[in-house]
């Protein structure tokens, strides 16, 4: 479980926390959306200790993130908006085997990890590439497999779906609901809803640092306008 209480976070005078009180069961799918501002991205960025709150707490699996950095960023892998912030190697195969790499695995079980993450982003036979030589789309397809290599208690992706081909943003969509499916707790940030809200427990609109909406997409859906969402559009009773 993660689960923050109470959080603050300030950006000098700015606040960008209100004291936001957040609990997200193991192996639940959810989306966290809001507006440009409302404090999505800093919030998460507590989870694994990427950000220190002002005040109140953050735990993963019952143990505090600011006692044992290192357990909550095993245990939370996060695929940022700006996939260049987490590269860490030249070339893709290097940089996707490197958290498996630092958990002390067996060459074997960091070479099917980086085969099957790679397989997933529809990046197969590419990991002698290098990083810098791939477009944009590609490079977040990279970060996203680095992630998924890890086979984390909890997934955090940041607008995971910006500068993808719909090819792509299908396979990394089939292959999020694939690991909510086995245990996986998934947290999709996002302003766009189009993509996973279909697929989310629980939809968690943040207002002004704030929580504002909480709870499955029906019961928020009419009210996510008022906190700047745009709603996605509902599914006809025809599709399947």
């Amino acid at each position: 479980m993660i689960r923050t209480r109470d959080l603050v976070h300030r950006y000098g005078e700015a606040r960008a926390l209100a004291g936001v009180s957040l609990a997200i069961d193991d192996g639940e799918f959810v989306v966290l959306a809001g507006a440009n501002g409302s404090g999505k991205t800093t919030l998460v960025r507590h989870f694994n200790g990427l950000l220190e709150p002002d005040s109140g707490t953050v735990s993963v699996n019952g143990r505090s993130v600011a006692a044992d950095v290192v357990a909550a960023r095993t245990a939370v892998a996060m695929v940022f908006q700006d996939p260049r912030e987490s590269f860490v190697a030249a070339t893709v195969g290097a940089d996707v085997a490197f958290g498996p790499e630092n958990l002390g695995l067996p060459r074997e079980e960091v070479d099917r990890r980086v085969r099957e993450a790679l397989s997933a982003v529809r990046m197969d036979g590419r990991g002698d590439e290098r990083i810098d030589a791939l477009s944009g789309g590609e490079q977040a397809r990279v970060a996203i497999a680095g992630a998924l290599a890890m086979e984390p208690d909890h997934l955090v992706l940041d607008e995971p779906f910006a500068g993808l081909d719909w090819p792509a943003r299908e396979a990394v969509e089939d292959r999020l609901v694939a690991l909510h499916g086995d245990g996986t707790s998934v947290v999709v940030v996002t302003h766009d809803l189009r993509d996973v809200a279909a697929h989310a427990d629980r939809v968690v609109a943040l207002s002004g640092g704030r929580v504002a909406l909480d709870g499955p997409l029906d019961a928020v859906r009419d009210r996510l306008a008022d906190v700047g969402v745009r709603p996605p559009p509902r599914r006809s009773s025809a599709e399947p």
